[in-house]
């Protein structure tokens, strides 16, 4: 089975129905997959339903774990900043992609604004977020609640 075909099977069921960008992914754990999703943030009204966010979601539910060791991911895109995090907490390691961050932004998608808030200088970062330490002590009081209680590392 060529996994990214499965992958691009996702992403024209998103732009066919409307849900969002062109965006499908499949995730794979043992030769079988078990995850798949297409971009929904349209359909959704949600931000962050992108293929491999959904792809994550789904293959967590399949699996019945928050860990997808093991598993590969499959998609039509170069993965942004937020889906790489999504990747890297689900402790996926390895990541096939199509097309490059370059070619998503010749169709109109802003990754690279993201790109370069991460790795760029305070002007880019001050344009797009503004960020503040606010409550440290409070919300220190709430960590050591939560070291008392053992909460489970994930």
């Amino acid at each position: 089975m060529d996994y990214m075909d499965e992958a691009l099977k996702e992403a024209y069921e998103g732009i066919e129905n409307g849900h969002g960008g062109p965006f499908g992914s499949v995730i794979v754990k043992d030769g079988k997959i078990v995850g798949r999703g297409h971009n929904r943030v349209l359909l959704n009204h949600d931000p962050t339903c992108h293929g491999e966010m959904e792809a994550i979601r789904d293959a967590c539910r399949n699996l019945g774990t928050h860990d997808l060791s093991g598993a590969e991911l499959y998609t039509t895109a170069e993965p942004c900043p937020m889906c790489l995090g999504g990747i890297l907490w689900a402790n996926i390691k390895k990541v096939y992609y199509g097309c490059n961050v370059k070619d998503t932004n010749d169709i109109g998608f802003r990754d690279d604004i993201f790109y370069k808030y991460i790795g760029g200088t305070e002007d880019e970062k001050s344009s797009i977020l503004m960020r503040t330490e606010l409550g440290r002590e409070k919300c220190l009081e709430l960590f050591k609640r939560f070291k008392a209680l053992d909460g489970k590392i994930y």
